[in-house]
Parts: C-alpha cells; sequence; structure tokens
C-alpha cells in the first residue's frame, strides 16, 4: 500500500509516536495524520466544561497532540490536501472556519478524521489501543452498520457508513500489524466499508 492515508493516531499511542513515524518515513507513504487529544483531551473533559466551550477546547487539544507529533520532525499542515509525505494536519484554523460537526462529546478526534478522509476521498486507518472494534465484547472483524461499542465515539460508525470511507480500526501499539495491514495481508482489525 503505498496511495496516500489519512491515518488518526490516537492519542493513547503517545508512547507509540516514534515507530509509527519511522515506520511511515521508511516506507515513504503519504500519509496525513490526524492526531487524537489524549491526555490533553482528558484534561478538557475534567473541568466539565461542555458545549461550545468543550468542543473548541478538545480541538485546541487535538492541535496540542499535533505539535507534539510535528516535534518528531513531522511536517505540518492547516489546510486539507493529499499528503505527498508524512504530514500533521493541526485542525483547530480549519475546523472553526469549516466547523462540520456537532459540537459535542459524541464526537471526537475519531469522528473528526472521518470527515479528514471524507473530504480527501482516502482511506482512513485509526490507530488505537485496541485491537479493533468490539461489541458485546467480541471484536468485530467487518462493521456494515451502527454497533454499540466504547472503542469509538458514538457518531464514528454512523458517519463512516453515511460518507462511504473505507476505514480500518488497528491496534496502534503492534507495528507488525500495521507494517502487514500496509503490506495488504490479513491482521486482526475492523474493517468499515469494504
Amino acid at each position: 500500500m503505498n496511495s496516500p492515508l489519512v491515518v488518526k493516531i490516537g492519542g493513547s499511542l503517545m508512547d507509540e509516536i516514534d515507530p509509527i513515524i519511522k515506520l511511515f518515513n521508511t516506507r515513504q507513504l503519504p500519509v496525513l495524520i490526524v492526531p487524537g487529544g489524549g491526555r490533553f483531551a482528558r484534561l478538557v473533559r475534567e473541568t466539565g466544561t461542555s458545549g461550545d466551550a468543550a468542543h473548541w477546547m478538545a480541538i485546541a487539544a487535538m492541535e496540542q497532540m499535533g505539535w507534539f507529533i510535528a516535534s518528531k520532525g513531522v511536517s505540518t499542515v492547516t489546510s486539507l490536501q493529499v499528503p505527498r509525505g508524512v504530514e500533521v494536519l493541526l485542525p483547530y484554523t480549519l475546523l472553526r472556519n469549516a466547523d462540520p460537526l456537532p459540537h459535542s462529546w459524541d464526537v471526537t478526534s475519531d469522528t473528526i478524521s472521518v470527515w479528514i478522509a471524507s473530504r480527501l476521498s482516502l482511506p482512513l486507518i485509526l490507530l488505537k489501543s485496541v485491537d479493533g472494534i468490539r461489541t458485546g465484547g467480541t471484536l468485530q472483524k467487518q462493521i456494515t452498520g451502527d454497533v454499540p461499542t466504547e472503542d469509538v465515539d458514538p457518531c464514528f460508525l454512523r458517519y463512516v457508513i453515511a460518507t462511504g470511507v473505507k476505514a480500518v480500526v488497528l491496534n496502534g501499539r503492534n507495528l507488525r500489524r500495521l507494517m502487514n495491514l500496509l503490506d495488504g495481508r490479513k491482521v486482526q482489525c475492523t474493517t468499515i466499508g469494504f
């Protein structure tokens, strides 16, 4: 797989950023990274803030995570464009101007990454600290409709299905699994829209 991708790196993977970036660079893979909010977003939740203020604070948390990723030598972008190399999106200004999604904790960087992939007509890999999407305690290999889960935000699956984005949810702590996915091999993950 050498075609451009959108890759959302969950905030829980801060300690895995270096090997993930190295893999993308080694493969000369054009990737637009959408940063999760991680511990920065967790702090926003802890304030008890809701509505518009919480939404924009959480987007600012994504931007902070984006700068953390940039500190690893990754180029930053602030507008939507098909990546030419490994790039990280600093999303605050883009999302303030477009304001495409509801202002709710039901929409996190998971759903925001779908919106970005949809706008660019690119597939999406969601890297998280779970093996895929589970429902009822069972890992789902493929999902074609909305199912109850706590592994992604409540709007993610509906938005993936509505937009037709091809998405994979994969454990970002297993670099070999990511390598195999990029090589087109079957791996433990959840696919949506394939």
